[in-house]
């Protein structure tokens, strides 16, 4: 996987992860947005997509 070309499913993944994020953080949040991020993050072209960023440091380490 070349992680600078990333496929438009996987934008999309991560978009939605950025917003389920975002909403779950909001005043009004809601369990299901934790429960949906959890979910994109536990996804096998996520998790690769992060390990490819973190072998070029292009991402911030997990500590």
């Amino acid at each position: 996987m070349d992680p600078l070309t990333p496929s438009p499913a996987l934008l999309a993944k991560l978009g939605s992860a950025v917003i389920h994020a975002d909403e779950f953080m909001s005043p009004n949040g809601d369990i299901r947005d934790l429960e949906a991020f959890k979910s994109l993050m536990g996804d096998a072209e996520v998790k690769e997509w992060l390990e490819a960023m973190g072998e070029i440091a292009l991402i911030t380490l997990k500590r």
